[in-house]
């Protein structure tokens, strides 16, 4: 059986660059898309958007606009920029701070630079080029551990909010999608549970908490709503809410209290309704299910020994 493929799409202006791009990553573990213009780019996105792993963007003056491009899609996904060694030649934003995976420590360190897309976005110089396979590991390892409220750029288009939610939407779907690619790929042990401290929910902000809050809480009401109901994506969604609180490393004890909120919620709604709540502890079986899918996703984390 084939190891599942990276699908990798470009964005190089330079015609030899590319092509020296395309035979660095010319192998069985990628399906490239290569484009050279804007439109081009927003063409093969727009079509393949669902099935992209990472992008691949040379930093040109146009950069900023395609990424803004991306953003008002909706589409977040890993990126790798590929910049001029010329220092003469300017990167396209400006000094601040940037996740750096250290592929020796496994660990995530901050260096100067502010992030333009997300804050997993990784950069390198065309001297680099013959590594990159590394950089495309490090910015989908980044990706992979955002959390739903990272710090997307912001917006003064008055329909930010509704931005946000497209942004917030995409991203976790994506994580989702491409975090199974790489177990099958990978396997459980690969760069999937190469988690960042940094986005632990412990580190986050007060304000980046209560979004992460707020999106769990959501996701786990409609795990509830559907969890006795017929349908054949329930263990998706549980897994999917299971790998957000592993990689926000959320405690069981959060995971109680949500539900335990939601089920104060739905009795005090059954009560005004004159129903019984006896129904409510049928629910039980949920919230174990998904400390089970927790607990799982945990031991197949821990190393096997040698």
């Amino acid at each position: 059986m084939l190891l599942s493929q990276l699908t990798i799409c470009t964005l190089i202006s330079s015609d030899s660059l590319a092509q020296s791009l395309c035979q660095v990553l010319g192998s069985e573990h990628y399906i490239i898309h290569s484009t050279s213009s804007e439109s081009e780019f927003f063409e093969v996105v727009e079509q393949h958007k669902q099935d992209l792993d990472c992008l691949v963007l040379q930093d040109t003056d146009t950069l900023p606009k395609v990424i803004h491009y991306l953003y008002l899609q909706g589409t977040t996904l890993p990126a790798v920029f590929l910049r001029s060694d010329s220092p003469q030649i300017p990167s396209r934003v400006d000094s601040n701070q940037q996740l750096a995976y250290n592929q020796t420590t496994h660990k995530f360190t901050t260096r100067s630079r502010a992030h333009l897309f997300h804050p997993a976005e990784v950069e390198l110089t065309i001297h680099q080029l013959p590594e990159i396979g590394n950089f495309i590991q490090q910015a989908i390892t980044g990706f992979l551990s955002l959390a739903p409220a990272c710090n997307l750029p912001r917006s003064d288009d008055p329909v930010y909010p509704t931005l946000a939610v497209a942004n917030y939407s995409f991203l976790s779907k994506q994580q989702h999608r491409l975090a199974e690619k790489l177990r099958e790929r990978l396997g459980y042990l690969g760069v999937y549970y190469k988690r960042n401290p940094q986005l632990f929910f412990r580190n986050l902000s007060l304000n980046d908490r209560d979004e992460l809050l707020e999106h769990l809480k959501s996701e786990y009401r409609q795990i509830v709503l559907q969890y006795f109901a017929p349908g054949d994506t329930l263990n998706q969604d549980i897994d999917h809410f299971v790998e957000e609180v592993f990689f926000a490393d959320i405690s069981i004890s959060k995971i109680v209290e949500i539900h335990m909120e939601l089920m104060d919620e739905f009795s005090k709604q059954l009560q005004l309704e004159g129903r019984r709540e006896d129904i409510l502890l049928d629910y039980r079986l949920t919230l174990i299910d998904v400390i089970a899918h927790l607990g799982e996703m945990y031991r197949r984390s821990i190393p096997r020994e040698l």
